[in-house]
């Protein structure tokens, strides 16, 4: 009798067993390391919005196809809705790990909680997701991006220093609901609220692109003629945003000062050529980072919750001497 009851154990134990592997399995981590060549790693594009997202994607592909791991990639055209059906169609694939930039920061917990019950690893680039689940994820790789809009609005608090009248600014938003485009809006509001000179007159999203920064520009230049300087989420939305003051007969970088996010080349040639005054960087460069990233679930180790992306800011003389070697 002693031994059929040990003989029960042990087979339920080993059922027991059974069930936790397949509640944890799918993972490169869950099932040992697996050689490079035979990791894939899905990953879903917020689109191609802008020339930072442009350089993301190709440094991104580039990085997986140096290390030898497969990428499947899929571009979500700017559309939650895209991204969410990418995902699952990842976790049905059962690759070994999910990467995205999500477009918006809500709605993630249903298909991220799918992808932790296949046992399937999420990393976060670029972008945040608004989650009171920590556990969704395994790691966000990108910048501060409250702290890009505290060094946007450094630049503006010191450059109008000694304003004794009012300062109109004019913010071109990043799209509705993103997370860059929340946290620099918040940290740039933060610095500038030390000098009540400096007021945001209007304040109007441009979707991150360059025609979404001209359209934006042209009608809040028709309410707000007399605007100082324009703060835009990221460069492509500046860029527009000098096409708009050019095609008003101003001189953008001397008549309205401008103020970006992102440093990709052309916006660096434009600070070169004086028409955009200050660039704070947001590095595009993650694909090495990420690839770590990877490396270190598939050997079972357990990467850094976030992990910040180093940058740095622009002035024109900065530019000029940079853009020779500009990587993006």
């Amino acid at each position: 009798m002693m031994k059929k009851l040990i003989g029960i154990a042990a087979v339920s134990g080993a059922m027991l067993l059974a069930l936790t592997g397949c509640a944890s399995g799918g993972s490169a981590a869950s099932e040992g390391p697996k050689p490079l060549d035979e990791l894939v790693v899905g990953f879903a594009q917020v689109g191609a919005e802008s020339g930072w997202r442009t350089a993301n994607t190709k440094d991104i592909q580039a990085s997986f196809e140096e290390a030898g791991i497969e990428l499947k990639f899929s571009d979500a055209q700017q559309k939650q809705e895209n991204q969410i059906k990418a995902i699952r169609s990842y976790i049905q694939q059962q690759v070994d790990v999910i990467a995205f930039s999500p477009v918006v920061e809500t709605g993630w917990d249903a298909v991220l909680n799918e992808a932790k019950a296949a046992g399937i690893p999420v990393v976060l680039t670029d972008r945040a997701v608004d989650s009171q689940d920590d556990s969704l994820y395994v790691s966000f790789l990108g910048s501060d991006f409250v702290e890009e809009g505290e060094k946007a609005g450094q630049w503006v608090l010191d450059e109008y220093a000694d304003a004794s009248e009012p300062v109109q600014i004019i913010q071109l938003e990043g799209t509705t609901g993103a997370a860059p485009a929340i946290d620099r809006a918040e940290g740039f509001a933060e610095v500038i609220s030390a000098n009540p000179n400096l007021e945001v007159v209007a304040s109007q999203t441009g979707d991150f692109t360059r025609a979404g920064g001209k359209q934006v520009t042209e009608a809040l230049l028709k309410s707000n003629p007399d605007v100082d300087l324009i703060y835009a989420h990221n460069d492509d939305m500046g860029l527009g945003a000098i096409e708009a003051i050019e095609a008003a007969g101003l001189e953008p970088g001397v008549d309205i000062k401008i103020v970006t996010v992102d440093a990709v080349k052309d916006g660096m040639q434009a600070l070169a050529d004086g028409k955009i005054n200050f660039i704070v960087e947001c590095s595009p460069l993650l694909g090495a980072q990420l690839v770590d990233i990877v490396k270190q679930i598939n050997d079972g180790e357990t990467p850094e919750k976030r992990i910040i992306t180093e940058e740095t800011t622009f002035t024109q003389e900065e530019a000029i001497e940079a853009l020779p070697t500009r990587q993006y």
